[in-house]
Order: C-alpha cells, then sequence, then structure tokens
C-alpha cells in the first residue's frame, strides 16, 4: 500500500480536480536522494530526484494500465495492474503516482519500499498490495 497520499490530492479528489474514473495516472520512480515531503503537490516538485532516461527506465515514468476506482461496502480502492520495467539496470528508493491529465502533472501518492532496491539487466516489478495502491475508509 502506499506510504502516504499527498496533501494537495486530498483536497483535489475532493473538489474534482483529479478524476480517479477518468483520468490518466503514471508511476515514476526516484532515487535515494528524494526526501519524502506530503507537502509536495506536484510532479515538479520531485521530478530532480527521478531515476534518469535509459536502462530501461524512461523519464515521466509509465502509465498505470487497468486503473480501478471501486467501492465495496464503506471501503474504496485505488488500484491498477502492477508496473513492470524489463531490460532495466537501475536503483530505486521510491515510487510516486501523478495525474498527468491535469495541469501540472498533481501528485497522488508515495509508495517507500523501505531500502534501495536494485535491478542489473533484469526486471522490476512493483507488486501492489492485494488491498489495492491504496484504500479510503
Amino acid at each position: 500500500m502506499a506510504s502516504f497520499v499527498y496533501n494537495s490530492f486530498k483536497q483535489y479528489l475532493g473538489d474534482g480536480t483529479i478524476d480517479m474514473d477518468g483520468d490518466t495516472f503514471k508511476i515514476i520512480l526516484l532515487g535515494s536522494g528524494y526526501t519524502p515531503d506530503t507537502a509536495h503537490s506536484q510532479y515538479s516538485n520531485i521530478s530532480g530526484n527521478e531515476l534518469a532516461n535509459g536502462n530501461g527506465y524512461t523519464t515521466g515514468g509509465q502509465t498505470l494500465s487497468n486503473v480501478v476506482w471501486s467501492r465495496t461496502a464503506g471501503v474504496v480502492k485505488f488500484d491498477a495492474t502492477d508496473p513492470v520495467w524489463t531490460a532495466a539496470t537501475f536503483d530505486a528508493r521510491y515510487a510516486a503516482i501523478y495525474d498527468d491529465t491535469v495541469l501540472n502533472d498533481l501528485l497522488v501518492c508515495l509508495i517507500d519500499f523501505g531500502a534501495l532496491k536494485s535491478v542489473s539487466s533484469g526486471t522490476f516489478t512493483i507488486v501492489f498490495h492485494a488491498d489495492g495502491i491504496f484504500t479510503l475508509s
């Protein structure tokens, strides 16, 4: 599950700026130099810590596929297919999801891997929690 949702996301979800059913969401990988801060609000606030283009990674991240925003009983879930980077050689510490549809590419949430994760000429996969990327209850 996400380590946290960015503070601004809460506002943008509530005022309809972000449309969880219709917008396009991307996931980026960040290096160990990033200092997580819930006050960051847009991609440009964190892009300086994004992994460099190349070695199986593309700057700007990849589009999440099969995005789900659903409710079961009193719990709303945000989920998507686990993102995969192939032929990858890099080190990543965090992943951030942002809304690529709205102006300024607004941040949604951060996933903290707990430690630097490395891949060398292999496949890097983020396995989202069985309960989703995050839930609201």
